[in-house]
């Protein structure tokens, strides 16, 4: 009965330090990460922004203390408005079903369907995440609007023909004016027009 609790309590013994031996590996494992050679990482600490780290092989706090957030700043991402698009892998990439987005009013009140791309860069990586709520939402409303804006300056034969560039080039001044004012973190690269066309019932007649 002796040796059976000494084996008893060996067993137990050798049960609790592959515990505490499994138990360290998993916070060495999750105490390291990779930033792309594109991104950063900014780091929180218990929720509170801490520091932001270069690409390479990081060192942080194990068990999930530290928080650490890739953000892609040297890629340029992209934003589609006014048309369907495939869902993007990257959540960075904004896309989706155009539907009333597209149509605005020019200055003469007509209508027009309108299809454009932004492309930006994330230029502040700690006021994209926390300054204001969902970025590439308020991004979204930001590009409709001033190219709302911008269309409904110009009659329907400007914005349909010779108008595309001008429009391009103020609706990127305004957007980046904009999303400035709004801390969002973001520089402006392009906005590229796509396609410009009248509503479907009147397109034959134009």
């Amino acid at each position: 009965d002796g040796g059976s609790g000494k084996n008893s309590g060996g067993s137990f013994g050798g049960l609790f330090t592959f515990v505490i031996l499994l138990l360290i590996g998993l916070g060495l494992w999750s105490a390291y990460y990779m930033v792309p050679s594109d991104s950063v990482a900014v780091v929180q600490r218990f929720g509170m922004y801490r520091k932001e780290v270069p690409p390479g092989l990081h060192f942080t706090m194990p068990l999930g203390l530290d928080n650490a957030t890739i953000v892609p700043v040297n890629r340029q991402l992209k934003q589609e408005c006014g048309f369907a698009t495939p869902v993007p892998r990257d959540t960075n990439q904004g896309a989706r079903d155009g539907g009333r987005e597209t149509q605005m009013v020019t200055g003469d009140l007509n209508a027009a369907l309108v299809e454009w791309v932004v492309q930006y860069r994330i230029s502040d990586p700690v006021k994209f995440l926390f300054e204001i709520r969902e970025p590439g939402e308020t991004m979204r409303y930001v590009s409709g609007w001033e190219m709302s804006e911008v269309v409904g300056d110009r009659s329907v034969d400007e914005v349909i023909t010779i108008g595309r560039q001008e429009i391009e080039v103020e609706a990127l001044v305004k957007m980046q004016e904009l999303s400035t004012k709004y801390v969002m973190g973001i520089s402006i690269d392009q906005v590229q027009l796509k396609n410009i066309n009248p509503p479907k019932p009147v397109q034959e007649s134009f």
